[in-house]
């Protein structure tokens, strides 16, 4: 990345600095495509995977107006990203049949509600790979076997996932997926999306001038974008080590709260999450309260957004059954590849002792 900035060039000039600067994007573009197993020119380079989630739901719904194909039915999953729902929303302001697939109390996709939502005027289903506060994986293989049933389109969010636990696009037999740089260690700024060179094209969603195949227009951020090839091209050796590694931090902070008489609930009930993820419910506190106690020590967060100066529950917690007050205890931590153990051993005291003091001070008794 430092070499790219140092060497400022438009990968769009014919000279030799546009040409070293195409080069770069295009070593880039192979490491991102070897790490989820397509081909180099079935990767779309975006801002970040919100523009690449945007680009797949409008790009093919704008495809199938275009293309006069009939059908209009959106199926997308009730724990959706925001970036997935909203342009749901939006198509579904444009006339669009939108229809949102219920999950049960771990978060994983109701399979037997999918399967009577999705039916032959279905244009695509958006199921994420693994939720943003959660972790829970969903069963793509199942998710993938009803689309093709009925002749939909599926595109998957990967953002979460991708670098994390191996993805294989052609095994997985899916026609676009979103993907986040930032979410595996690289730069914020830049992501992408593959779609599948037997998938129709989704049309762009921005425009000017013409490059990635007119698909998204925009000079290239050579800088980022190389930064992003790094990243994937490391995650790509790293995934076992990293979720080894991920696995092995996140029971040792279970334990370790155990041990010091703060036992936490998981909210997952035994799903399957992405390794190091731990979504934990301790009741009788608010979440939001434990993080403001604890923000100048253990970087962790909520399912929360403050919004308008309203604290509103994560829609995804609330797809899970839990009321309004369950969803306030949630709070989720990430063991990533450079957490080690003693940084969980001093995060689960400050926890621990955190827990206590809020425990008191909402007048719980102490067991």
């Amino acid at each position: 990345m430092v070499a790219a900035w140092t060497t400022p060039a438009n990968a769009g000039s014919p000279h030799i600095l546009g040409e070293r600067a195409a080069a770069a994007i295009s070593g880039a573009r192979a490491d991102v495509a070897k790490l989820i197993a397509s081909a180099p020119s079935e990767i779309v380079f975006t801002s970040s995977a919100t523009e690449a989630n945007n680009l797949a739901m409008l790009g093919v719904a704008d495809w199938a107006v275009e293309t006069q194909n009939p059908r209009r039915r959106i199926v997308v999953s009730a724990v959706e990203h925001k970036a997935v729902l909203e342009p749901a929303h939006r198509l579904k302001k444009l006339g669009f049949d939108v229809v949102v697939a219920p999950v049960d109390y771990s978060g994983v996709i109701d399979l037997s509600a999918l399967r009577v939502l999705v039916d032959s005027n279905t244009l695509l289903i958006s199921i994420m790979v693994a939720n943003n506060e959660t972790g829970v994986l969903q069963p793509l293989s199942d998710v993938v076997a009803i689309a093709r049933a009925n002749g939909a389109l599926i595109h998957c969010d990967g953002a979460q996932a991708a670098g994390k636990i191996p993805l294989d696009v052609v095994e997985l037999d899916i026609d676009y997926l979103s993907l986040s740089s930032h979410k595996m260690y690289g730069p914020v700024g830049v992501g992408g999306l593959y779609v599948s060179a037997a998938a129709p094209p989704p049309r762009p969603i921005q425009f000017g001038g013409g490059q990635q195949n007119s698909i998204r227009p925009g000079t290239e951020p050579v800088p980022l974008i190389v930064g992003f090839g790094a990243a994937a091209s490391l995650a790509c050796s790293k995934l076992s080590a990293d979720a080894k590694h991920g696995d092995e931090l996140a029971l040792r902070l279970l334990a370790k709260l155990q041990e010091r008489q703060a036992p936490c609930r998981r909210t997952t009930n035994g799903a399957p999450v992405l390794p190091g993820t731990l979504s934990l419910s301790a009741l009788g506190v608010d979440a939001d309260d434990l993080v403001s106690l604890l923000q100048t020590k253990v970087c962790f967060s909520t399912g929360s957004a403050c919004t308008s100066g309203q604290v509103l529950s994560s829609h995804v917690l609330l797809a899970m059954g839990m009321t309004q007050m369950e969803a306030r205890t949630v709070f989720r931590i990430y063991c990533n590849r450079y957490t080690t153990e003693n940084d969980i051993d001093i995060a689960a005291d400050e926890i621990a002792k955190a827990l206590l003091r809020a425990r008191l001070a909402s007048g719980r008794s102490r067991q």
